[in-house]
């Protein structure tokens, strides 16, 4: 179980990392927040980036093998950065409908997939 809690944890914490990082540009696209400044934009995105940061510390501590988890830190960080791709590539395509798939991104994740077989191979 503390392998998908870990997994959900960080699926959850890498949507609203993706919504800190780069729902501003959305929202400016929108005209929601164009003529806020840039400085409550940041405080904004921070909000936001406390949600990511309340997923993200727990998925790690549950994970870690260190504190009984089924995952190392090398295993971790790179299930981390698969999710924070496909959540991001998810994110583009549905919340900004210029970016498109080219067939380098799809070389791109079928490394991403190699690079989580040799991290977890024995």
């Amino acid at each position: 179980m503390k392998a998908i809690y870990t997994i959900l944890l960080l699926v959850v914490s890498n949507i609203f990392m993706t919504f800190a990082w780069y729902g501003h540009l959305k929202l400016q696209q929108m005209k929601l927040i164009s003529s806020w400044p840039l400085w409550l934009v940041i405080i904004f995105s921070w909000g936001i980036a406390l949600a990511e940061y309340s997923c993200q510390i727990p998925a790690n501590r549950i994970g870690f093998t260190g504190n009984g988890g089924p995952f190392t830190l090398m295993q971790l960080k790179v299930m981390q950065e698969v999710i924070t791709l496909i959540i991001f590539t998810l994110f583009t395509t549905i919340f900004f409908r210029g970016e498109s798939l080219q067939w380098n991104h799809f070389a791109a994740f079928g490394c991403l997939i190699l690079a989580v077989y040799f991290i977890f191979m024995k």
